[in-house]
């Protein structure tokens, strides 16, 4: 009698903790892998990718946060990108819609998106009071998408959650 509760009770913890989704690395709930090449052949794609007067910016967007995401310079790594707040009072975000939206009238639609993101830091830092960062204000004046699907952006091991920031530079990949 003691056994088949026991079993049950095991068969029950099972069943529960497999219905709660992966778990990041980071111990938030996430996707555990978002796909994407090697480390080896993002550094390649980098190290050949255009220059120009801009930034590579991926967009991050987590629930309530107001941040925009992260820019880099053209060649350098992700690991160097800076987590950003957009001035726009000379140009809109890719996603300013509302968050009550649908599709891709939403804001947040375009969470990972690769983008070239024309502009120029302030040199302002601006308070996200959802997060309790303090991040550097960057003017965007222009942007265009590179990439809807560019995979992982710190690591292979990266994992998001739209409830928590899990993405964050580290320097091993």
């Amino acid at each position: 009698m003691i056994r088949q509760v026991a079993l049950t009770f095991l068969g029950l913890g099972s069943l529960i903790l497999s219905s709660c989704g992966p778990i990041s690395s980071s111990g938030g709930m996430g996707v555990p892998n978002m796909g994407g090449p090697t480390a080896e052949v993002r550094q390649q794609m980098i190290s050949t990718e255009a220059r120009g007067n801009f930034y590579y910016g991926r967009r991050y967007y987590v629930n309530k946060t107001r941040f925009w995401g992260y820019l880099r310079k053209p060649g350098q790594p992700a690991t160097s990108a800076k987590l950003v707040m957009f001035n726009e009072s000379k140009r809109r975000q890719p996603d300013r819609f509302s968050e009550n939206g649908s599709g891709n009238q939403k804001y947040g639609f375009d969470n990972n998106y690769e983008y070239k993101i024309y502009g120029y830091y302030t040199g302002k830092t601006v308070y996200e009071i959802n997060s309790n960062q303090f991040l550097p204000e960057f003017m965007l004046t222009n942007y265009a998408v590179v990439s809807k699907d560019p995979g992982w952006l710190f690591s292979p091991r990266d994992s998001y959650d739209p409830n928590n920031i899990t993405l964050r530079p580290h320097n091993s990949l």
